[in-house]
């Protein structure tokens, strides 16, 4: 499980860039904790909100950074799972 971050280290895990921090503080999360608990699916749909050119490589960057791994080395069933959601 991750450790807590303090607000502004999103960027810290794997697969999070200052640009996607910044989407995730704009939408209301703002630690590792407060993604893990909403989830990649539903952080992917807040940033979508304010960003219609969020794809499904964000969301499974999202879920990749829950895992704590780059979103390339998700099993295939998740990156499966991620594409019948669109």
């Amino acid at each position: 499980m991750l450790k807590v971050l303090k607000m502004g280290e999103l960027s810290k895990l794997p697969n999070i860039g200052k640009v996607l921090e910044k989407q995730l503080n704009e939408v209301g999360i703002n630690t590792a904790d407060e993604l893990i608990d909403i989830g990649s699916k539903e952080a992917w749909l807040k940033i979508k909100e304010v960003d219609e050119s969020a794809c499904i490589n964000r969301m499974m960057a999202l879920e990749g950074a829950i895992q704590n791994i780059r979103w390339h080395n998700l099993s295939e069933t998740d990156k499966k799972k991620f594409k019948r959601l669109l």
